[in-house]
C-alpha cells in the first residue's frame, strides 16, 4: 500500500523512475495519534531524527550537503550555520558507517551538542581527532559473530547489528577499509573509508524502529525482527541479492520510510531531488509483493511522521 496518496503514484517518461513525491507520508500516515510518543524527521540521505518528549536521537546526521565540485577537487569542511538550523538538538548520534555523507557533520553537532556519538573505530577516530571528548565516544564494534551491543539513552534502547554496505560501485563497495588516520583533517571525500557497518535497532515509546544505512543487511546476525518502522536506504539496493524480500522476511515491518534517494550535492534549501535510476518503482512494487499490508512511503526533506 502506498504511504499516502499511492493512487496519484507517477512514472517518469521512461516508465521506469517513481517520483518520490507520490509516495509522501503525512504525519499521521502510520495511524499513530497527535500525541504520539515518538516523532520521526529526514534529514536527508540516511539521516533521520528520531523524537521522545526531549529526547533527540540522531542517525548519520549530514546537512552540509557539500557542492558536486566540493566533493571531487576540496577538502570538506562542516557547514556549522546548517548544523545550527538543522541539527541544534541531540542526546546521541549514531554513526552506521564513515563515508562523508553519513559521518562529516558528525563531530561538529556532537561538540555543539554535547551528544554521545556511537559507532566504529573509524568514526572515534573521527570524532577523537575534532576534539570530541573521549567520554561522548562510544565504541559498538565488535569481533564477527557477536551479539548485538547494546546501550540505554534515555528513553532510547539501542541495539547494534553488524551489516554490510552495498556494492554499489561496480559490484565492489565504494572507499572500503577504515580511516586509520586523521591528522589530516578537513579530509577529502575519498577519505572517509566506509568502516564498520551497522544496523541499528531502537525501541522507543513502545515502538521499534529499524535503521539500515546502506541498501544491505546481514541476515544472519539479525534472527527475525517485528519492527513499527524500518528506515530502508534506496541507493544501491538493485546491486543486494534480493533486498526486498529478505528486508521484509528480516523485519516484518508495519511500514517502510525510504530514503537515501536523494541528490545529496543539492543544498537542504532546495528540498530533495531525487537522484537518477533509483528504480524505487521496483522496489516498492517488490516490498509491497513480499508484504502485502505493509505501508511504504517517503518524506519531503526536514518532513515528519508520527510513530
Amino acid at each position: 500500500m502506498y504511504g499516502a496518496i499511492g493512487a496519484g503514484a507517477t512514472l517518469g517518461d521512461d516508465g521506469a523512475s517513481m517520483d518520490p513525491g507520490s509516495l509522501v507520508f503525512h504525519p499521521q500516515s502510520l495511524d499513530a495519534p497527535w500525541d504520539a510518543p515518538v516523532h520521526v524527521k529526514w534529514l536527508g540521505t540516511a539521516g533521520y531524527e528520531v523524537r521522545s518528549g526531549a529526547h533527540v536521537l540522531l542517525f548519520d546526521p549530514y546537512v552540509t550537503r557539500a557542492s558536486l565540485a566540493r566533493c571531487i577537487l576540496a577538502r570538506l569542511e562542516p557547514d556549522h550555520a546548517r548544523i545550527a538550523r538543522y541539527t541544534p538538538r541531540a542526546d546521541a548520534i549514531i554513526v552506521g558507517h564513515t563515508h562523508f555523507d553519513h559521518a562529516l557533520d558528525v563531530p561538529a553537532i556532537a561538540k555543539a551538542t554535547g551528544a554521545t556519538v556511537f559507532g566504529s573505530r573509524s568514526a572515534a577516530l573521527l570524532c577523537r581527532s575534532q576534539g570530541v571528548a573521549e567520554a561522548r565516544i562510544d565504541v559498538v564494534e565488535r569481533p564477527a559473530g557477536s551479539a548485538p551491543v547494546e546501550r540505554e539513552v534515555g528513553p532510547f534502547r539501542l541495539r547494534f547489528h553488524a551489516s554490510a554496505h552495498a556494492p554499489l560501485l561496480l559490484g565492489r563497495v565504494p572507499a572500503p577499509g577504515e580511516i586509520a588516520d586523521c591528522t589530516d583533517v578537513p579530509m577529502r571525500a575519498d577519505a572517509y573509508r566506509c568502516g564498520a557497518v551497522f544496523g541499528v535497532e531502537v525501541i522507543v515509546g513502545g515502538r521499534t524502529i529499524f535503521h539500515m544505512g546502506s541498501a544491505e543487511l546481514l541476515d544472519a546476525s539479525l534472527g527475525k525482527l517485528a519492527v513499527d518502522l524500518l528506515l530502508l536506504t534506496v541507493a544501491g539496493w538493485t546491486s543486494s541479492d534480493r533486498l526486498p524480500e529478505r528486508a521484509v522476511r528480516a523485519f516484518s515491518p508495519r511500514a517502510v520510510l525510504l530514503g537515501h534517494w536523494d541528490d545529496f550535492t543539492s543544498p537542504m534549501e532546495k528540498g530533495a531531488r531525487a537522484l537518477p535510476a533509483m528504480k524505487m518503482d521496483r522496489l516498492v512494487g517488490r516490498l509491497e509483493t513480499a508484504a502485502r499490508d505493509v505501508l511504504v512511503g517517503t518524506l519531503p526533506l526536514l518532513g515528519e511522521v508520527r510513530v
